[in-house]
């Protein structure tokens, strides 16, 4: 059986390692080929795993690290002050080939850059992008969404390398042929939008190995019209972040319209089991784990306040993103 190897960044995020250890040891319970490098405090991690009795060690394995990046670190400061930092090392391993892919719910900005200056990126791209597959009203497809946070503006070329990348992410990963390339705009004419993203689609029409689509607006992102949706980073954070407020604002009234009532309770206890299943659907730990696509090696972002499950879908993309070979593959494809 072959051996995958992961680092993970296990201080990172708002709830650390009370949360990405639980997550860790679940990944091996449930992959006996997996490997896991736990990298952060050796005091917190051994005392969280002695609680586990029944645990197969073999499979855990702890990289010492006596600093954390925190969330208000700037990217700046945690390059140049913080190298034992949890983050670093998990990045390290990647980079001397000890860990095929890291993972972290750590400060963004500060793995973005941390990533950029130990990794690099392919020979091709000038910057990583942040990537992630949302729902569809398909049910059997994704859509893959980038930038949703590395990059706050982007020139037209830039955009152009993201509709490359984001092509190449959906055909590997979800094996779409001729994936959809749209960019996110306020409207589908093309006279609408910034001359940035005017000349980023006549660029990416230009590209007969890309098919590019043309426009989409915002509430057709789970429509099924694209497979890859580009947009900078300032606009794909906020739209995401919308998405999941929206998502649980409707779980969280449904919950309270069926409990206001004597009848309101009887119909909702009927209705639980496919309102559970729907929100399941379209739940964002699920689709926890952003990808910074671009660089010479795999890492993958989850949300800083991932809770256990959420934290676990991360590790899961990252897996899948080594079985694939992303970097290899968007290297090809850019060459």
């Amino acid at each position: 059986m072959t051996s995958l190897t992961l680092a993970l960044d296990v201080m990172g995020g708002d709830k650390g390692p009370h949360i990405t250890i639980p997550a860790a040891i679940h990944a091996v319970q449930e992959d006996p080929s997996l490997h896991l490098i736990l990298c952060g405090d050796e005091n917190t991690i051994s005392a969280i795993l002695a609680n586990h009795e029944q645990l197969n060690n073999s499979q855990l394995s702890i990289e010492p690290a006596s600093q954390t990046v925190e969330m208000c670190d700037k990217p700046a400061h945690a390059i140049r002050f913080k190298k034992d930092s949890s983050m670093r090392k998990a990045i390290d391993l990647v980079a001397s080939n000890k860990a095929q892919a890291c993972v972290s719910a750590g400060n963004t900005g500060a793995l973005f850059a941390i990533a950029h200056f130990v990794l690099k990126t392919i020979p091709g791209v000038d910057r990583p992008a942040l990537i992630s597959s949302l729902p569809t009203h398909d049910s059997t497809k994704h859509v893959f969404m980038l930038d949703l946070g590395a990059n706050v503006f982007c020139d037209s070329h830039i955009l152009y390398q993201f509709g490359v990348m984001g092509s190449v992410m959906a055909e590997t990963v979800d094996g779409v042929k001729k994936p959809r390339v749209a960019l996110l705009n306020m409207g589908e004419e093309e006279i609408k939008g910034s001359d940035n993203i005017k000349q980023a689609a006549v660029q990416l029409a230009a590209n007969d190995k890309i098919n590019y689509i043309g426009f989409v607006e915002g509430n057709d992102i789970f429509a099924n019209k694209a497979d890859v949706i580009v947009c900078d980073g300032f606009v794909g954070n906020v739209a995401l972040k919308t998405c999941e407020g929206v998502a649980r604002l409707v779980y969280q009234k449904l919950k309270n319209h069926f409990s206001n009532s004597f009848s309101g309770k009887i119909i909702g206890k009927l209705l639980t089991p496919t309102i559970k299943k729907l929100f399941k659907i379209l739940n964002p730990d699920q689709y926890n784990g952003a990808s910074l696509i671009g660089l010479r090696g795999i890492v993958v972002k989850s949300h800083g306040n991932a809770n256990e499950i959420a934290f676990y879908s991360a590790i899961l993309e990252a897996i899948k993103e080594v079985e694939r070979q992303v970097p290899i593959k968007i290297k090809a494809k850019l060459e």
